[in-house]
């Protein structure tokens, strides 16, 4: 197997996915923000200054799905048909794990951009919750779902 955003000089290149079948394709990924206990309990009760954080991030992450060909050079620009973006607090973490999905029919998978609403979701927890808390950690952020396309499924 071999790395396909390489040519044969080793060069960066986009793929050529014209000859790829157009199919119906889905991604998974999640991952999470842990924090101090104080701070969870500011997001959990809804006393954030910046105002609603896990609204807003839900926002930033599907706005995020929507942008990764603009964040990430070599890939594809997507017809998206759906981002859902899903943050719960977890007392055990503490702190808010984040899942998004993000569905397309085309040449392509959408990982990366299920991998940018995650990370655009943490980021935004992180911004709005930082005056209070430096020291948040993002981390956890992988593909747990892959469907459609030659490749077939893969399920973390």
């Amino acid at each position: 197997m071999s790395l396909t955003h390489f040519d044969a000089k080793g060069d960066a290149h986009m793929v050529d996915v014209s000859d790829k079948e157009v199919t119906a394709r889905i991604a998974t990924a999640e991952g999470y923000v842990s924090m101090a206990p104080a701070t969870y309990d500011i997001i959990a009760e809804g006393r954030a200054k910046k105002g609603d954080v896990l609204s807003v991030a839900r926002l930033a992450g599907i706005m995020g799905a929507k942008k990764t060909s603009d964040l990430i050079p070599l890939c594809h620009p997507l017809p998206v048909t759906k981002v859902a973006v899903d943050l719960t607090l977890d007392p055990d973490l503490p702190g808010v794990r984040i899942t998004a999905t993000v569905k397309t029919t085309g040449q392509t998978g959408v990982e990366m951009e299920a991998l940018t609403a995650v990370s655009t979701a943490a980021l935004t927890v992180y911004d709005m919750a930082k005056a209070v808390d430096k020291a948040m950690q993002i981390g956890g952020i992988r593909v747990t779902l892959k469907d459609g396309g030659k490749s077939g499924r893969y399920e973390a």
